[in-house]
């Protein structure tokens, strides 16, 4: 099987052939990369570039941005852009620009060829209802808005629900993607920051007009959420979603316990990241608590974040070289 097929298989529930598919879901943190380079990784490759070396099926994202050129930058991480109707007003022009659109088709027609060779897989990534208010409002604001500014924050969702489906319709007619992955990070370690109230009013009716024009095409839906999320499994299937990732092990994540109770939710992530610079046995440990659920289906293992500068190059190698051997026994029935 190409590295697609794999992809594709486990987000299907298929057979899945000679192995799982070996995916990184993100990218290494940068100071991550720096000192894998000072320790002998070839300096200047790209994210493909680097998956390759290490031994991964290649695995991009693609996207395109609602806030285009000319947006304003927070003053610090968090902080509002927007404060108001007004202060939005005042910004749209900045904003859903065909640009993004274009810019995002130029990079998948630089990847069409390859991805329908079965060289790599391809996740579209669209910013979620509870994320993409946040970005423009600050974190505190956010949170409050749910109360003070519910108009503002469904408008800002309706706004960038017209430019996913003009996304969609444009990436569609040159590719088409793997996995949708509708970012969120709606939860924190003890639970979501949302009450399920919250979610049905200001995120659910976004996603019940995307989502049936993503599933039309056979492709799964699944959130990105960091923190601790199994009480929102239920908020996200009854939404139309397929699944969800990363799946923090640190925030009291069990993926497991998960499977069990949603035997057909689709899993990406959760393997334990602070254990890859404690040795062999750990990590063995880690995959073998991950196994069974590798052998249910529905399930492509990968680091719960992504790997932190504490995990040194040899050590990363190590991960590797255990995770290529439990590709293989998950594949076993």
């Amino acid at each position: 099987m190409t590295p697609r097929e794999r992809f594709r298989s486990a987000l299907r529930f298929q057979e899945p052939g000679d192995r799982l598919p070996l995916i990184e879901w993100l990218w290494w943190w940068d100071v991550t990369k720096l000192r894998w380079e000072s320790e002998g990784l070839p300096g200047g490759m790209d994210t493909e570039e680097c998956q390759r070396y290490l031994g991964l099926d290649p695995h991009l994202a693609i996207s395109a941005d609602p806030r285009g050129p000319g947006t304003p930058a927070p003053a610090y991480h968090g902080a509002p852009i927007v404060t108001d109707e007004a202060s939005y007003q005042a910004i749209l022009h900045c904003l859903y620009q065909e640009r993004s659109i274009e810019e995002l088709l130029v990079k998948a027609r630089a990847l069409r060829e390859r991805h329908e060779r079965g060289d790599l897989s391809i996740r579209l990534a669209l910013d979620g209802y509870f994320w993409y208010p946040r970005t423009l409002l600050g974190i505190e604001q956010h949170l409050y808005a749910f109360y003070d500014q519910p108009e503002l924050l469904h408008r800002m969702n309706r706004d960038v629900t017209l430019f996913h489906k003009r996304t969609l319709e444009a990436v569609l007619t040159v590719l088409e993607p793997d996995m949708i992955g509708i970012t969120e990070d709606m939860s924190y370690n003890n639970g979501p920051m949302l009450s399920a109230e919250c979610f049905d009013e200001f995120v659910k009716p976004y996603y019940k007009q995307i989502v049936p024009l993503i599933k039309e095409r056979g492709i799964p839906v699944l959130v990105d959420s960091d923190g601790q999320v199994e009480s929102m499994v239920p908020w996200l299937q009854d939404a139309g979603i397929d699944g969800i990732y990363p799946l923090e092990h640190q925030a009291g994540v069990d993926i497991p316990r998960i499977r069990a109770r949603h035997p057909r939710f689709l899993m990406m992530g959760g393997f334990d990241k602070l254990v890859m610079n404690q040795g062999e046995a750990a990590v063995r440990s880690e995959f073998e608590r991950l196994l069974p659920v590798m052998k249910s289906g529905g399930y492509v293992i990968s680091v719960d974040h992504q790997t932190p500068p504490s995990v040194s190059l040899e050590q990363y190698k190590v991960y590797m070289r255990l995770h290529s051997e439990y590709a293989m026994k998950g594949a076993l029935t």
